[in-house]
Parts: C-alpha cells; sequence; structure tokens
C-alpha cells in the first residue's frame, strides 16, 4: 500500500469484506488503473481471527464487529435479535464459521428468471471454480487455482462423524460434498482454512497483493456518503482518524458494505425511498424506492444437549480449560488440534417433508452447548444442532434510525411473519430432534436442556422457536438486483438512475441463496470484477483532473 493516497482514484471501493477484497485485488491487477479501498474497521491483526476457534470469542466480545441488533421482532415474542457482522478487513469472511457452501443450482437459476441474465448457475460456476483453491483438487465443480484455500478440518472433532451416522440412521444420505454434483445429505462440511488457520477474503486476495503501487487500503474509515454531481458517482466522502475527508472515482464508486450498511449508505447520500429521506432531513438527489426493502435472512433455531462427561467437546468446566490450554500450546507450535475448529463441523441440507422438490433446511452440528446462539456463557460439556430455514418467505425493511452517519441501521428482518415460515422450521425442528434421538447420539447418554425438551407437539415447538430463533447471519436482499420498479440495481449491478456507481455484495440477491452466504459473495465480487473491467474497457473512459493528495 502506498504511504500517501491520492485526492483521486479510478475506482473507489467501500467496505474491505469478502466483496470488496475480491474487487481490490481484481482491478489492481492493471497497474493502469489506481485503486482505492476503505474500510471502517482495524486490519485483520487478532489472533483471535486467524485461531478458527477464536470465532467463539469474537461473536461475543464484538471485537472486530459491529455488533448490530434488530428491532423488536413480532415473530420471535418482541425478541431483538443479533446481527454480528464484520468491522475489520476480510469482513465477516474474518468472524464466521467459515463454511464453504454455495447453495442449491436453482437459487442462480431463479435469479436468471427473475430477468437478471448473466446469473444463471451455469453462468455464475466459472466463477466459483475461478475463486477457488479446494485441497481435494480441481474437477467440474471445483476450482485448484483460485485466491481462496477450501479444504478439510485439519483436526476434525471425533464426534461430527457420530453426527453423520446418526442422521444416515435416520434416513438421510451420506454427502461429502455440497457444492458438488448433488447438494442434498448429510456429512462434513470444508472449510476456508490453510495450514490450520482461518483463510478469509483479506488473506486470499488483499494480503498477496498489498505492495501493489496503485492498490491503496485504509483502514478505521468510516464511509459517510457517496458524492454526487448531478446523477453520477464522483466519489466518497468519508471519516478517518476524527476528520472528514473525501476522495474522488475518475471511474467508478463500488459499494460492498454488506447488506446492512450498502443501503445505509445510499439513503445517507440521498439515494433511497424520497419520503424516508426527507423525514430525516436529507435531500433527495433520487428516488429509489426499494432500497433496503426485501431484507431477509436465515432464520434458525438451536436444540442443545447437555453430556458433562463428554469432556472432549468444547466446554466450560476444569478439563474444559485444561484441554484448551493445552490446545493454545498446540496450535501455536504446529497449526492442529483442538482449536483449529469451526465448531460446526458437520450438517448437512435436507427436505422438511418428502414431497419437497429440494432441500428447505440446513443443519449445522456444534461440537459445544450453544446457548442463546452461543452468547450465554454455559458451564459443562456438550453439543447442539442448528436447524435453518433455507428460503424464508418473510421479508423486512433496513431503514435509517437517524441521518448521522455513524449510527446503526434500522434493522427490521420481520422474522416468521409468514405463516409457512413457521410450518417449515416447525417440521424442520422435529427432523432435527429425529436425528439427535437415533442410537448413534443417544447412545451417548447427553439430555436434552429443559427449554426445549418439553416441546413434543407442533404448538408447543411453535411456542420454543418463537421463544428462541435467531439468525444465523445471513441477512441479504436490500439491494434487490432485477428490473422491476422496486428492484435497486441492473445485472451489471449498476444502481438505477446513478451513473457510475454500483453495489457488490449480499445485499443485491434478489433471494436468498439455500446455504452459507460467504462463497456466494465471493463470486458476485469475481463475476462484479469482470462486469467493472469490461465497462471501462472503452478507450473513451479517460480520467479526470487530478486533485490534491491527501494522507492516508
Amino acid at each position: 500500500m502506498a504511504a500517501t493516497l491520492p485526492g483521486t482514484v479510478d475506482f473507489v471501493i467501500v467496505g474491505g469484506g469478502s466483496a470488496g477484497c475480491v474487487l481490490a485485488a481484481r482491478l489492481s491487477e492493471d497497474p493502469q488503473v489506481q485503486v482505492a479501498l476503505l474500510e471502517a474497521g482495524p486490519p485483520d491483526t487478532s489472533v483471535l481471527i486467524h485461531c478458527p476457534a477464536g470465532l467463539a470469542l469474537l461473536a461475543k466480545n464484538g471485537q472486530d464487529n459491529w455488533g448490530f441488533h434488530t428491532v423488536p421482532q413480532a415473530g420471535l415474542n418482541g425478541r431483538r435479535g443479533y446481527q454480528p457482522r464484520g468491522k475489520v478487513l476480510g469482513g465477516s469472511s474474518s468472524v464466521n464459521a467459515m463454511i464453504y457452501a454455495r447453495g442449491h443450482r436453482s437459487d442462480y437459476d431463479r435469479w436468471a428468471a427473475e430477468g437478471n441474465a448473466g446469473w444463471s448457475w451455469d453462468e455464475v460456476l466459472p466463477y466459483f471454480r475461478k475463486s477457488e483453491h479446494n485441497e481435494r483438487g480441481a474437477d467440474a465443480f471445483h476450482g485448484a487455482d483460485g485466491p481462496l484455500n477450501v479444504m478439510d478440518l485439519r483436526s476434525p472433532n471425533r464426534f461430527g462423524p457420530v453426527f453423520v451416522e446418526a442422521a444416515k440412521q435416520a434416513g438421510y444420505p451420506e454427502n461429502r460434498d455440497f457444492n458438488g454434483p448433488e447438494q442434498e445429505g448429510v456429512g462434513l462440511y470444508q472449510v476456508t482454512h490453510r495450514n490450520g488457520e482461518r483463510f478469509s477474503a483479506a488473506k486470499a486476495y488483499l494480503a498477496p497483493n498489498r505492495h501493489r503501487p496503485n492498490l491503496h487500503v485504509v483502514t478505521g474509515a468510516h464511509a459517510t456518503r457517496v458524492l454526487l454531481e448531478g446523477r453520477r458517482a464522483v466519489g466518497v466522502a468519508y471519516r478517518h482518524g476524527g476528520q472528514d475527508k473525501e476522495l474522488r472515482a475518475r471511474r467508478e464508486v463500488l459499494l460492498s458494505a454488506g447488506a446492512l450498511l450498502s443501503p445505509q449508505l445510499l439513503m445517507l447520500s440521498g439515494i433511497g425511498p424520497a419520503e424516508h429521506l426527507r423525514e430525516h432531513g436529507i435531500a433527495v438527489a433520487h428516488h429509489l424506492p426499494g432500497v433496503g426493502r426485501n431484507l431477509h435472512d436465515h432464520v434458525d433455531v438451536v436444540q442443545v444437549v447437555d453430556a458433562p462427561h463428554l469432556t472432549d467437546l468444547f466446554g466450560l468446566s476444569f478439563t474444559g480449560i485444561v484441554n484448551a490450554i493445552r490446545g493454545i500450546f498446540e496450535w501455536r507450535r504446529q497449526r492442529t488440534g483442538l482449536l483449529t475448529t469451526n465448531f460446526a463441523e458437520a450438517g448437512g441440507f435436507i427436505r422438511s417433508a418428502p414431497e419437497e422438490p429440494l432441500p428447505d433446511l440446513q443443519l449445522h452440528f456444534v461440537i459445544g452447548k450453544l446457548v442463546d446462539h452461543g452468547r450465554k456463557t454455559v458451564f459443562g460439556h456438550g453439543y447442539s444442532c442448528h436447524v435453518c430455514l433455507l428460503r424464508p418467505k418473510s421479508r423486512g425493511t433496513l431503514t435509517l434510525d437517524s441521518a448521522d452517519p455513524m449510527a446503526a441501521p434500522r434493522i427490521d428482518p420481520n422474522f416468521l411473519a409468514d405463516p409457512d415460515d413457521v410450518t417449515r422450521l416447525v417440521r424442520g425442528f422435529k427432523v432435527m430432534r429425529r436425528i439427535l434421538e437415533q442410537p448413534a447420539l443417544s447412545g451417548l447418554r447427553g439430555r436434552e436442556l429443559a427449554a426445549s425438551a418439553g416441546a413434543r407437539d407442533d404448538a408447543a415447538i411453535e411456542a420454543f422457536i418463537r421463544g428462541h430463533a435467531d439468525t444465523i447471519y445471513h441477512p441479504v436482499g436490500t439491494c434487490r438486483m432485477g428490473s422491476g420498479p422496486m428492484d435497486v440495481v441492473d445485472a451489471q449491478l449498476r444502481v438505477r438512475g446513478i451513473e457510475a456507481l454500483r453495489v457488490v455484495d449480499a445485499s443485491i440477491m434478489p433471494g436468498i441463496v439455500g446455504g452459507n452466504t460467504n462463497a456466494p459473495v465471493i463470486m458476485i465480487g469475481e463475476k462484479a470484477a469482470d462486469l467493472v473491467k469490461a465497462a471501462n474497457a472503452d478507450p473513451a473512459v479517460r480520467p479526470a483532473p487530478a486533485v490534491e493528495a491527501v494522507a492516508a
């Protein structure tokens, strides 16, 4: 990274998360192009990021994490949900559970069928392969030459295969590759690790390229608005080191701040629902009513089993502390052992009912007791299982709570508003329980926690879900891609009605994918980089006059 940030670059990227890191790396491949990446959080130097098991603490202590909360959710008995998002280089890829899952091919075919040319499964698969270095090797579905390392867990816990065996006893097929020809089945997840460490988008895309003189990475830079001249984006205003600064873009501004912050930044810039902007005293630059609409997320509920005698599971006890200390030394010496876990080591994609045409549920089997989704500290050892609804019908909103650019947005996923979501999640809970009651796991002599153990009929299960469900951290859709009146970006990811401005992150998804969202966002970044390069290959594109350099 250059010591001085020019006052004008070709491309300004807002957000150093998964998509932003991809864009920065790919666009700066051209040495004639100046690229600046603004990230609100710090560099990714914390050992809690690089040690995979550190994710357990990252979610709790708020380090490198925006730590947002939803508004009270009527569908969750008025509870406020937790929305952790990465505030650090690498974004949420630096704080997530590192599962590499792409979703179902039909998810992308549905995007294309809704009018988004170029986004079918056959058209996005090359970008998944381009991004991937799978340690199993290349094949028709996987790449082996990409920046993102994908591998099997280095030191898997012995209980992941036990869960897989229980699921097989319940009648579900084993699947060794959820990203291969078929998604359905149960098995061990592949992860974005390398050599026993987390391998975030920052490690994959930024770290190898930070030496490029045309790539400028600025951390602690909180974007406050997009600079507009008429209907053209010409730069970004941001706050850095307590000072308000501006950075101009000769060619394009690319928003990759995520599904919660990209729409907020658009609205702070006067782009969004006009009436809502006026309520907050923001001058309307462009009425775009779909900004912040279509928010949806994977709603999820957890069953927890207490098994205090299984001390090789994670847990807070004397033995657990000793195991953790030993694990720290082993990880520091060899990058192997207990602390290489991503906790959710096993899981699968299954149907809530035989008549479903494709998997509508995802399972994450966790080698620890996740009370309140892991936010509460509990004593003892045990295991947990998440069941999440892959394609919820409920839709919410992301709106401004204030015109203050440093304030959090108002997040309302509207969880469980659609009755179909409740029906499917009740079925999913029963499926999950049936798996956990199979001999492979029941023989471990664990005991389901009382909070869920008494929920046996549908009404009681629904009550448990409403009292305990929350997100599994995959918000999408708030800058929806499409050609309808409520869509925000077109199939080229260009903001409708504004020149030289694109959104490149999970917010553009028309509908959530049936799986974890990190790999799809990296794919979106790869495809967007090619779209941007193609659009700017025209020799008629000429740099604007430079302005005075400012210190980074």
